[in-house]
């Protein structure tokens, strides 16, 4: 990072952010508290981040221009989503702009065969994978790893977008082939025989302080984060301080700078791999807004502007987020009507709504429910899946009736 522009000493920092979906408009409500000022590149006036921030640049990331006007006067930039041309970053760099995960380190987080080769070169453990420039290549690859394989897009994939589990080597192949024919660089992976998903989340400043949360679970459905339990149920207190360790030491490696999250395989056998790394605010820390001390995006802000970061303790023995995703069918139901039930029969249930129209499959909000001494962790993930499932489908998954 560069050296922040000169301000006037009684002036706040003004953080600028490429990218108006959720995670800006959660870390605009973070540096509400703090004091400070989020400036949001979004597409339109109508993004989640765009529909609150006072400070608004209407613009596309891959607009040179634009990202110029977003960090005009910012103390710094940083990010929403990961998907900004490495080369536009490295421009604003020379020009003077602190960016915050620099390009250097940002390139791992959009680029997945760039990732694999560094995380492989610092001893990380990673799946066997291979890069793909042929058909034949995948069906090498395929015999030689004499399993099921995935097939990734090495640029542009989330929420299960841009990775396709083959069936076998001719169905590996027949992707790999209709990727290559429109033109799309792929890579090859194998598929992990898996016991759970789990993620290890980090944040470290420019100084290099490094925090850690504790590890979590992360279940999926169709690709999509549905349920995060924090911290994951019976893990042991070794495999933990490894995931973490290995998140900090990562961090540090790849010179990371703000919030970053290692997204982790762990085996049948109990060993970890890496998955991927998001290097900005993450659905794996959805949990810490209400669960942790120091929320993720307070402390992404905290470490992009190189403060002392906060204490990442848990607040109860187990906190559960559940995503509030789109169902096939938008219920008749109005969303306020469907909070004020939920606030009637779940008091407990902190709900974090995104300003999104729904559609199905679409992340809309997520609720955090905060753990008790008492309450098993079996009941406490039923009861945030039970309200997401509501705030989304306008339906108890219980078949309780609020008006009988």
């Amino acid at each position: 990072m560069s050296a922040r522009p000169t301000r006037e000493p009684s002036a706040a920092p003004v953080v600028a952010m490429v990218g108006g979906g959720q995670l800006a408009r959660m870390t605009h409500q973070a540096a509400i508290a703090l004091g400070q000022t989020l400036r949001v590149l979004a597409t339109s006036s109508d993004e989640s981040a765009a529909l609150v921030s006072p400070d608004v640049v209407l613009g596309s990331h891959t607009d040179l221009d634009a990202l110029r006007k977003v960090a005009d006067g910012a103390t710094v930039l940083t990010f929403d989503h990961e998907h900004v041309p490495t080369d536009h970053l490295k421009t604003l760099v020379a020009e003077g702009v602190a960016v915050a995960p620099p390009p250097e380190a940002l390139v791992h987080a959009q680029d997945k065969l760039t990732m694999r080769r560094r995380l492989e070169a610092l001893g990380a453990p990673v799946p066997r994978y291979a890069a793909v420039s042929s058909v034949s290549d995948a069906a090498e690859f395929a015999k030689a790893v004499g399993g099921p394989v995935v097939v990734k897009t090495v640029r542009g994939g989330y929420d299960g977008r841009g990775v396709v589990m083959a069936s076998g080597p001719d169905d590996a192949c027949a992707v790999v082939e209709g990727y290559l024919a429109d033109g799309v660089a792929v890579m090859v992976e194998e598929r992990i025989a898996m016991h759970r998903e789990l993620a290890a989340l980090v944040a470290r400043s420019p100084f290099g302080q490094g925090a850690a949360w504790p590890v979590v679970e992360t279940v999926q459905r169709d690709g999509i984060c549905v349920t995060v339990i924090a911290p994951a149920p019976d893990l042991s207190e070794e495999t933990g301080s490894t995931a973490s360790g290995l998140a900090l030491r990562l961090a540090a490696e790849l010179g990371m700078v703000g919030v970053m999250a290692v997204e982790l395989f762990e085996t049948v056998d109990g060993a970890l791999l890496v998955n991927e790394l998001a290097m900005r605010p993450h659905n794996s820390g959805h949990w810490s807004m209400d669960g942790a001390r120091t929320g993720q995006f307070e402390q992404h802000l905290r470490a992009v502007l190189d403060y002392p970061l906060g204490d990442t303790s848990a607040l109860a023995p187990f906190t559960v987020m559940g995503n509030v995703i789109g169902a096939p069918d938008t219920p008749s139901m109005s969303m306020d009507e469907r909070v004020h039930h939920l606030c009637a029969r779940m008091p407990d249930a902190k709900v974090h709504l995104y300003g999104k129209g729904e559609r199905p499959g679409r992340k809309i909000g997520h609720v955090n429910i905060v753990g008790s001494a008492t309450e098993s962790v079996a009941s406490l993930r039923e009861r945030a899946e039970r309200a997401a499932h509501w705030l989304s489908h306008a339906q108890w998954t219980d078949g309780w009736d609020p008006h009988a």
